[in-house]
């Protein structure tokens, strides 16, 4: 009986302590941008001028990620589609790690009491606005792509404040834990001096 409860446990998706991304209406042409970059269905390749560049950091992150994901090949997944996706987005791929980490501590099927799904803690509210139905926010892809578009879309709003724009993301505008949270981890934790592109 120990035994069945444990896998239940282990196969439901964990809770996250993360907020929650407040739904606000997007002007048409801000939807219309949005849903065309989420549409790109690309597989995730790494976006380094360099080779030897991509398995630097690559071998890097991976280190760092070890004790979260044991797997060397989810790993490099992960790492994969969080480069891609941030370049494309004009985001720094440390800054999204350090979301990721301070949003559900790297866990794929992390769930929020809000209903915020995945690594990114995206809210299901977006698939609606700029996605298509039966887009799954668990999917590792489909989840960093609709964070990073998201976090990019707050970074534009708030003409590059990335306090203001990580209080968006979470749902915590105005209130210093979490966009100080992301910013030490980003700076500390994922600082990376090499090229990240």
């Amino acid at each position: 009986m120990r035994r069945i409860a444990a896998l239940a446990l282990a196969l439901s998706p964990a809770a996250a302590l993360a907020g929650a991304q407040v739904y606000e209406p997007l002007p048409p042409e801000v939807a219309a941008q949005m849903a065309a970059a989420i549409a790109d269905r690309a597989p995730p390749v790494f976006l380094f001028s360099r080779a030897e560049d991509a398995h630097r950091w690559v071998h890097e992150m991976s280190r760092r990620l070890r004790n979260r994901i044991p797997d060397r090949r989810q790993r490099v997944e992960l790492l994969k589609t969080v480069q891609y996706e941030a370049v494309r987005a004009g985001l720094d791929p440390q800054l999204v790690l350090a979301v990721i980490e301070v949003e559900s501590g790297f866990r794929k099927y992390a769930l929020s009491s809000a209903g915020a799904q995945g690594y990114m803690q995206v809210m299901p509210f977006w698939v609606k606005l700029i996605g298509k139905p039966g887009d799954n926010l668990f999917r590792l892809s489909t989840n960093i792509r609709y964070g990073c578009r998201i976090l990019r879309h707050y970074l534009d709003r708030e003409n590059g404040d990335y306090f203001r724009a990580l209080g968006r993301y979470n749902g915590s505008l105005g209130q210093a834990e979490y966009p100080n949270a992301v910013h030490a981890h980003w700076r500390e934790r994922w600082k990376y001096d090499g090229p990240t592109r």
